[in-house]
């Protein structure tokens, strides 16, 4: 009896299906289960609504209910047989091992960004994020990736702060913004 890579048996083969772990499935069920942690943890949220009408719990349940319908949706794929394609891209060798410099710079940026953003700011302290992450991940100019960094951290400021009314830490900026 030879098993595919789904783990059941071929067709015609007469026997029961045997069912094993797939990473497919044990992604499926991290979806799943971040889904349900986020809309948990946004019923805590009480703030009044924004100048929009759409209070802070919006964005966060919209995000957390739809991991949830997609995470059902993943694992009930998985269970019936579905698989991942493989990579077919050119750009990308599938035998070439994991970066795990990037990973940890890219671990150790968002770790700093957590320590330091009360004492900075959301501004500085977003700032400082996305011109890391750009210059892990390959950005030549860093110049531009300075600037580009400096406007996606005030950009998301302004849009979480004035337009969805959430409050975000002021840092060294406090007085100024």
């Amino acid at each position: 009896m030879s098993e595919t890579t789904a783990g059941r048996t071929g067709p015609g083969d007469g026997e029961k299906r045997r069912w094993r772990w797939r990473p497919e499935l044990g992604l499926a069920l991290i979806v799943l289960a971040l889904g349900v942690f986020v809309v948990i943890g946004t019923l805590d949220v009480s703030a009044a609504a924004s100048q929009l009408g759409i209070g802070p719990r919006f964005f966060p349940m919209l995000v957390g209910g739809s991991m949830i319908v997609v995470g059902l949706f993943y694992v009930a794929d998985v269970l019936r047989g579905g698989r991942g394609d493989p990579e077919e891209s050119e750009d990308v060798d599938v035998d070439a091992p994991a970066d795990w410099r990037s990973v940890g710079l890219v671990s150790g940026i968002f770790l700093a960004f957590t320590a330091v953003l009360n004492l900075l700011g959301w501004i500085i302290a977003a700032s400082l994020l996305f011109f890391g992450l750009s210059l892990v991940l390959g950005a030549e100019h860093k110049l531009r990736a300075a600037g580009v960094g400096v406007v996606l951290g005030i950009a998301t400021y302004l849009l979480f702060v004035k337009g969805l009314g959430v409050s975000l830490p002021g840092g060294l900026l406090q007085g100024v913004i």
